[in-house]
């Protein structure tokens, strides 16, 4: 009697495991199915973990930012979660949302802004790590709070594609592979585009010295003691927050969110709206308005655009406006704030927290900047303009980068529908594999 409720627990279980037909997103070969992430493992939420703790040496502590460094460390009697080899480490709130860790050390822990996963089979980590990074959008859909934010609920009932374990292991060496061959190539072009940036802070430097437009003064008979140093709370007449009210898919007028700002402009490939009308009008955004960027990562707070006029919008939370006065032209402004000098500044006042950084007002508006007389701001922006302009070399290997990053999107796509060329149809059924997973746990 034992035995036949064992086996009719058993056979619940492994119905539970399978993917109803709803849940499976696209065909894979007949010997893979479809399960679901629960079935192949157990979660569980990070430990609290506060930066002042932190030691030199311990076991090392895995937070929620978007790359694989380690946050810190603890004493090895505070890990209370006891991770290891192959288990990986999911950032659940912030940014950095489904940016999938692979621990590679025998123990490690993880903060209360994460979720961990335990594989019951420590040999199918390595592949659901590639299907997370590769699935991350599906995956990790987040809530639209004012900080995104997912939960284990959600997460443990997606259904991934699972083939037989010797498979999973192909798929892995063969991405694997091709993948470092990628970002060899990869690596190369990122070279270039570093000395790009060095050339440009460079060129910037002598903008703001002085040194770029030292010509033009001699011309027009203007002294370098023109140009008079001010924190920007004397050029600023205000430093205005964007809105904190919920923006939606569609509406009549977009909302600049931190991800738009990019290289000094406004990238409109990414764009939510609003429709609500006090806002629309609090927030409308004018040509030449200068927008930075109060919160993110510590290696992106800071980052400031311009607005040129491309489409109407507002400005969301995260974003502060600085309203320049007559003393500035915009363009000048945000040159300046894109300059080394400026990012030095900002890493020097930023505030850290666990997964990022925030810049106030009151910081921002201490930041002191050369201020010469519009005709030479005119000038340096001309020349500036000129230069930069003429740069088309780091446009083309950020497209190089961005084709590289697409390569390897096509990659894992292929390779979790059984496109690679590696599955062998003869090999048992993956859900001998899942049994053998299920009857172990």
């Amino acid at each position: 009697m034992a035995k036949e409720k064992e086996s009719l627990f058993f056979e619940e279980r492994l119905e539970k495991a399978i993917a109803s037909d709803w849940e499976r997103l696209y065909n894979v070969p007949n010997n893979w199915i479809w399960t679901r992430l629960d079935s192949l493992g157990s979660f569980g939420m990070g430990q609290t973990i506060l930066s002042k703790n932190l030691i030199e040496r311990g076991v090392p502590v895995y937070s929620a930012t978007e790359e694989d460094k380690i946050f810190g460390y603890i004493p090895e009697e505070e890990n209370r979660i006891n991770l290891g080899y192959h288990d990986l480490v999911i950032p659940a709130r912030g940014n950095s949302i489904g940016h999938v860790k692979y621990i590679s050390e025998e123990s490690a822990s993880c903060t209360q802004t994460t979720m961990y996963f335990k594989p019951y089979n420590k040999k199918v980590s390595r592949f659901l790590y590639y299907y997370m990074k590769y699935n991350k959008e599906d995956l990790f859909k987040h809530s639209g709070n004012a900080i995104p934010q997912v939960t284990i609920s959600n997460i443990k009932v997606k259904s991934v594609p699972l083939p037989p374990l010797a498979e999973q292991e192909r798929i892995v060496e063969r991405i694997e592979g091709l993948f470092s061959k990628l970002d060899e190539a990869k690596g190369k072009v990122q070279i270039a585009l570093d000395s790009f940036e060095d050339r440009k802070a460079a060129i910037l430097h002598k903008a703001f010295t002085g040194e770029l437009s030292k010509k033009w003064r001699e011309e027009n008979g203007v002294g370098v003691e023109t140009r008079i140093l001010k924190p920007l709370s004397a050029v600023c007449s205000s430093f205005q927050y964007g809105t904190s009210s919920k923006s939606d898919k569609e509406g009549s007028v977009a909302v600049v969110r931190m991800g738009n700002l990019q290289n000094g402009e406004i990238d409109w490939s990414d764009l939510v709206f609003s429709d609500n009308e006090t806002d629309n009008k609090k927030y409308n955004l004018k040509i030449g308005d200068v927008l930075f960027n109060r919160t993110n990562s510590p290696a992106l707070v800071g980052k400031t655009s311009i607005y040129r006029g491309d489409f109407p919008a507002i400005f969301a939370g995260y974003l502060i406006r600085l309203n320049y006065g007559d003393e500035l032209i915009g363009e000048y402004l945000n040159y300046m704030m894109n300059t080394h000098q400026a990012k030095e500044y900002c890493n020097s006042v930023k505030s850290d927290g666990v997964n990022q950084s925030n810049i106030n007002a009151k910081k921002i508006a201490a930041f002191i900047i050369p201020v010469p007389s519009i005709d030479e701001q005119t000038e340096i922006v001309r020349i500036l303009d000129s230069i930069f302009g003429k740069e088309k070399q780091a446009e083309e290997l950020t497209n190089a980068i961005l084709k590289i990053d697409h390569m390897k999107k096509t990659i894992l796509s292929r390779a979790f529908r059984g496109e690679l060329g590696t599955n062998k149809t003869e090999e048992e059924s993956a859900i001998e594999f899942l049994k053998e997973m299920l009857s172990g746990n």
